[in-house]
């Protein structure tokens, strides 16, 4: 063991410097919950993506769909009463943001279900999230903190511990050439 019980690291910078790269080996029932959250948290982006995509009835009729020409982003951003909404309203419709959302969220979705490229799935959840948070404000039932907010930061959190590892192919991700060599893909 290289760091005594005081919590005195004994290794060396090389060492520090190359083991920080990789989360730390988490307890087994930590992982086992932060893959629960992981595949649940990935759920909620792919389902998103997939009922405004195919029209499952639940968000988005089949007749406003993705594939049958509807426009994903219309319906929230068109119906925005916020602060924002005169700077997110213009954006709806648009075909850069339909597709930008679309692919960001079937993106991050199979990320986190399949655990892998973490690190990159929180940067762009948190981006959607973040945009998501921002044309919702003022906040109806809290000054700051909304479900985006909380998803912005599980994602962060299963990125920063690598959830991955546990129940999905983080593991044989970190071993691919190109993801040692650009460690933000883990």
């Amino acid at each position: 063991m290289t760091v005594i019980e005081t919590g005195v690291d004994t290794r060396t910078s090389e060492t520090t410097a190359r083991s920080s790269a990789r989360p730390a080996a988490l307890p087994a029932a930590a992982g086992k919950a932060l893959a629960v959250l992981r595949i649940l948290l990935g759920t909620v982006f792919l389902w998103a993506f997939l009922d405004k995509a195919l029209g499952l009835g639940f968000a988005t009729p089949a007749n406003k769909s993705w594939l049958a020409g509807g426009e994903p982003t219309s319906g929230y951003l068109g119906s925005l009463e916020g602060a924002f909404a005169g700077a997110f309203q213009p954006l709806a419709g648009q075909a850069w943001v339909d597709w930008s959302f679309m692919l960001g969220m079937l993106a991050v979705g199979s990320a986190l279900i399949l655990g892998i490229g973490l690190r990159a799935a929180a940067v762009g959840g948190t981006l959607i999230m973040g945009l998501m948070w921002l044309s919702s404000l003022p906040l109806k039932n809290h000054p700051v903190v909304d479900e985006h907010a909380i998803y912005a930061s599980a994602l962060w959190l299963l990125a920063l511990a690598g959830a991955g590892q546990v129940w999905g192919l983080g593991k044989a991700w970190s071993r691919l050439p190109i993801v040692q060599r650009i460690g933000w893909l883990r």
